[in-house]
């Protein structure tokens, strides 16, 4: 596959890593926009070479990946020339799927895609739409894709991603009262990482089990997990969550107007 990628950043590092820690076999267009990023892909990786300009990756691309920031892809994008065969990925939250296929016209294969860091280590989820099976090919080696069938899915997948920090910072938040109670900072991080980790296996591979049941099995009636899962309803903690992520929702949708 000749893959290229309009904009060099920490998305496009972790795609182009993640395709090289599999079957690898790519031959990898990265624009200069990015000079550093750009530099060290192609010195790590024998089949990334660093384009001339943004439409010398067009030219020398099959599939391109828009990984520019929204508010300046007018700008990049309306001073290139797309060819009708492009497949067109685009990795621009936020923007539009009419506006992004105006930017790219006269290519017509366009799909947008939210893919996460974890992509670098082939173990990310990513969302496209519309459904296409040359980006769930791609997004398949780099974990898993999961085809959104309607522009509402997507966004929610897209503020769905909002809880990433969130997590880092409940993870924290769980070391650092270990800390509190004479653990070493090394050891609380190791062992909130590792259970969490090991979770997160179960979550993903169980899959004849809701997440509420899994949750279920591990709140023993009684037990010191039903007392927290019960603490933490009682003063609203999951109803924030949702709360929050409403709240991205209708911050996407008033953006993709």
């Amino acid at each position: 596959m000749r893959l290229g990628f309009v904009g060099t950043g920490a998305i496009t590092s972790a795609i182009v890593t993640g395709l090289n820690g599999g079957s690898g076999g790519d031959t990898i267009l990265v624009s200069p926009r990015n000079a550093e990023t750009a530099a060290a892909l192609a010195a790590r990786f024998p089949n990334v070479t660093v384009a001339a300009s943004n439409q010398a990756v067009l030219d020398g691309s099959d599939v391109v990946m828009l990984a520019v920031r929204p508010q300046v892809a007018d700008e990049v994008l309306s001073e290139l020339r797309f060819r009708a065969d492009h497949q067109i990925i685009s990795l621009m939250a936020i923007t539009p799927l009419n506006k992004v296929a105006e930017l790219v016209a006269p290519a017509t294969k366009v799909t947008r895609a939210i893919p996460i860091p974890i992509v670098a280590d082939r173990r990310g989820p990513t969302a496209i739409y519309p459904p296409n099976p040359v980006a769930a090919e791609i997004f398949n080696r780099l974990g898993s894709a999961i085809e959104a069938t309607s522009a509402e899915q997507f966004i929610a997948f897209s503020s769905a991603t909002a809880t990433m920090a969130p997590y880092f910072t409940f993870a924290e938040e769980i070391a650092a009262w270990l800390t509190r109670h004479g653990v070493p900072a090394t050891d609380a991080r190791r062992y909130v990482g590792t259970v969490f980790q090991g979770l997160g296996n179960i979550a993903a591979t169980t899959q004849e089990h809701s997440l509420a049941a899994l949750a279920g099995e591990f709140a023993t009636r009684g037990g010191i997990n039903e007392q927290v899962v019960a603490h933490m309803k009682a003063r609203g903690a999951f109803d924030a969550l949702s709360e929050g992520l409403d709240a991205v929702l209708q911050r996407m949708k008033a953006a993709a107007r």
